[in-house]
Formats: structure tokens, C-alpha cells, sequence
């Protein structure tokens, strides 16, 4: 019995920094790709595509608090004061969790596998809870970013 193995290239073409609007830090596919594990089996193309798509996710979800931050007038997010039950300065570190665990989540809907079997079908569910466990983290940095609690209820 033969199995495929994609290990795809380890040295792939680098990215530049992805600039963002200002407020927020730029994003860099190489630190995402080194804290995330991302291979080169994830291309260039692909990699900045997701990455874009994230951030824009996370600067939409944002886009209140962040005004309030502009209006407060910190022009950028190094400017915020931290409460005092945060590390100081954690608010980049925050945003770039968000954006990260969103692009990987991403990533694992795409790159399900190359082999279409039950087993590998089997597999493919595992990915879509691993998607969802990266959502949650970006939903979870995102909720410590605005001071919200992690869950939501409402009666209906």
C-alpha cells in the first residue's frame, strides 16, 4: 500500500510586511509562517491572500473600538493604554493573534488533503475542528482587545 506525502518547500519566496491601515501593526508572513508552522507547501500567493483576508476580518470586527481609540486620540494602537490586569504593550500581540489564528483557520478549509479516501475524508473533519479552535482564538483575542467576556448569550 502507497501513501502520498506532500512536504512541499520549507524555503519559500518571503513576503514583504502587509501593510495595514495605521492604526493596527503591519503583518508579516514570516512571523506568521514561523509561529503558525506554516510550510512551504502554503505558496506565497496564497499565504498574502489569507493573510490580507484576515486582516480585514479583524479590522471590520474592530472597527468601533478602534474609533473610539481615534477619537480618545491614540492614533495608533501602541498609543492605548493597557488596563492595569495586562501586560503593557499587549494590544499588537493581541490583534496579531486574532489575524493569525483567522488566516490559519482559513489555511485548513482550503488545504483539506491530497488523497480523497475515507481515512483522509476522516481527517478533513478534524481540520474543520481545528478551523473552528483557530476561530475561537481569533474571536478570543479580539474579545480581550475590546474588554468583552468570551461568550455571548442572548435570550430568545
Amino acid at each position: 500500500m502507497s501513501s502520498f506525502v506532500a512536504t512541499g518547500n520549507t524555503r519559500a519566496t518571503p513576503l514583504e510586511p502587509i501593510a495595514n491601515n495605521g492604526f493596527w501593526p503591519a503583518i508579516d508572513p514570516a512571523d506568521f509562517r514561523d509561529r503558525h508552522r506554516v510550510d512551504g507547501t502554503v505558496t506565497p500567493a496564497r499565504l498574502d491572500d489569507v493573510l490580507l483576508t484576515a486582516i480585514a476580518t479583524t479590522n471590520r470586527v474592530l472597527r468601533h473600538w478602534q474609533f473610539d481609540q481615534i477619537e480618545t486620540g491614540y492614533l495608533h494602537i501602541d498609543a492605548v493604554p493597557t488596563p492595569s490586569w495586562q501586560p503593557p504593550s499587549i494590544y499588537p500581540d493581541l490583534y496579531r493573534r486574532a489575524v493569525y489564528a483567522e488566516a490559519h483557520a482559513q489555511l485548513l478549509e482550503r488545504y483539506r488533503d491530497y488523497d480523497a479516501t475515507a481515512s483522509t475524508r476522516d481527517r478533513g473533519d478534524l481540520h474543520d475542528q481545528t478551523a473552528d479552535r483557530f476561530r475561537r482564538d481569533a474571536h478570543w483575542a479580539i474579545s480581550e482587545i475590546t474588554g468583552r467576556g468570551h461568550v455571548t448569550v442572548e435570550l430568545i
